[in-house]
């Protein structure tokens, strides 16, 4: 074979790798952009409801009530929970009709009062709204309302609903936010951001609600970045801002002394009056994607956000004339996992949610320096209760580790606590009334989780 043959098949076979890889590089990115997340594991047709006469509303020792808990602190008030899971945990129920279709995925994390259960479901043409008892999983009653949506990563809610007194309010991918009896599942009133200027983002509506005073609240996107309904009416309170939405729940703290609202949308973090959504100020942070998603999380009168795709995070000192930076750091870069401010140290997961090969770290929240770092949890979300993290990675294996900034502890493990899936957990665990919920998908189980 001449030279400049063999010259010729060299390059055609590295024009060839090249195109492969850029290939596989694409289609994974459209995959992580838009795939559609078909349902894995057991599925099971919605059962009927065979409760003939409904219990009274009850509260609970420990209720979780809202994406953020009881208390809006990422913070269970469970105690006494089971530290040694050496023979697993005990299943006490197990449901696998959340999602009807294989295009359905949902990925709302439940909440809980007492004797209900809420969580937010998809078939074909409907959100579902079910509510289950929370310690046998029979099923008390189950709603709808026909709602257009789009498929990126499934097309059932992201937001997690919130229960006050006798209503529950859940907020779909496409903008519904609809206020329920929390009793019967009576619908009250529902009203779509869309009506009032907002606009989807790509991975659809999946800001949590904010309840404060008599307001409803939530990132509406377009021309009503963040919105305000009557809680009891649905009647519009006021409007705030334009631009895309964010993915990160809304909060609610005082800035000199005056309720605000911190709003994590797709292009920063801004400061809105609570009284009328005045902006105070914004804070740019722009993302691959504008995908900020994580909670910004309140430490003393500071605040720290984050993002993933290597955007790192960055501790704020805020008021109401603006918010400064103190320090910033990519050792924290979260794509939508919150992590926790815990005696001075910061501990969470840093990565991107589409792979398992994230850290878990520590962070000392005065300096940003890391104080360690470990790969034994893959990636996951977490949540506190009785002084430990309860973590749960994107292959279903769950981990109980106690905060320390000397070390990572690892306390025990359960591997595969959601049993025979396939594709990434995203849904952050739930531990309420002495009972843990783990969520995939279509399916929903619960453990007894104190001793």
């Amino acid at each position: 074979m001449k030279k400049w043959q063999k010259w010729s098949i060299g390059v055609i076979s590295l024009v060839v790798v090249a195109v492969l890889i850029f290939l596989v590089i694409f289609w994974s990115m459209i995959s992580i952009m838009m795939g559609t997340e078909d349902l894995s594991g057991k599925k099971e047709a919605i059962p009927e409801a065979v409760i003939l006469e409904l219990k009274p509303v009850v509260e609970g020792d420990a209720d979780w009530t809202s994406w953020l808990g009881p208390d809006k602190n990422n913070r269970s008030r469970v105690t006494g929970i089971v530290k040694d899971w050496s023979g697993g945990l005990k299943k006490l129920w197990e449901v696998n009709f959340l999602c009807q279709e294989n295009s359905s995925a949902t990925w709302s994390a439940p909440v809980i009062k007492g004797n209900r259960l809420i969580a937010s479901g998809r078939d074909l043409q409907n959100d579902l709204v079910f509510c289950l008892d929370p310690e046998d999983g029979s099923l008390i009653w189950q709603v709808s309302y026909p709602a257009k949506s789009n498929n990126s990563h499934g097309s059932g809610p992201r937001a997690t609903p919130y229960i006050e007194e006798d209503r529950v309010y859940t907020f779909g991918r496409g903008g519904d936010l609809v206020c329920w009896n929390l009793f019967d599942g009576k619908q009250i009133w529902r009203k779509n951001v869309g009506d009032s200027g907002g606009a989807e983002p790509t991975w659809g509506h999946s800001s949590s609600p904010l309840i404060l005073g008599e307001l409803v609240i939530v990132q509406g996107g377009g021309t009503v970045r963040t919105i305000a309904f009557d809680k009891k009416t649905g009647e519009t309170a006021w409007k705030s801002g334009n631009g895309l939405a964010g993915y990160a729940a809304l909060l609610s703290r005082k800035i000199d002394d005056k309720p605000a609202i911190l709003a994590f949308h797709g292009k920063g973090l801004s400061a809105l009056n609570a009284a009328n959504g005045e902006e105070l100020w914004n804070f740019p942070w722009e993302t691959p994607y504008d995908a900020n998603a994580t909670t910004p999380l309140l430490i003393d009168n500071n605040v720290f956000i984050t993002s993933g795709y290597a955007t790192g995070g960055q501790l704020l000192e805020v008021s109401s004339s603006g918010a400064e930076g103190l320090w910033r750091t990519k050792t924290i870069s979260s794509h939508h996992s919150d992590p926790y401010a815990i005696d001075g140290y910061l501990y969470g997961y840093s990565g991107d949610s589409y792979q398992n090969k994230g850290l878990f770290v520590c962070v000392d929240i005065k300096t940003g320096e890391q104080k360690w770092a470990t790969k034994k949890m893959g990636w996951g979300t977490c949540c506190f209760a009785d002084g430990h993290l309860v973590c749960l990675d994107i292959k279903g294996n769950l981990f109980l580790m106690k905060p320390e900034p000397d070390k990572f502890v690892l306390v025990t493990e359960f591997p595969d606590a959601l049993g025979d899936i396939s594709g990434p957990v995203w849904t952050k665990p739930v531990i309420a009334n002495g009972f843990l919920y783990l969520r995939f998908k279509q399916e929903l189980l619960c453990y007894d989780f104190v001793n």
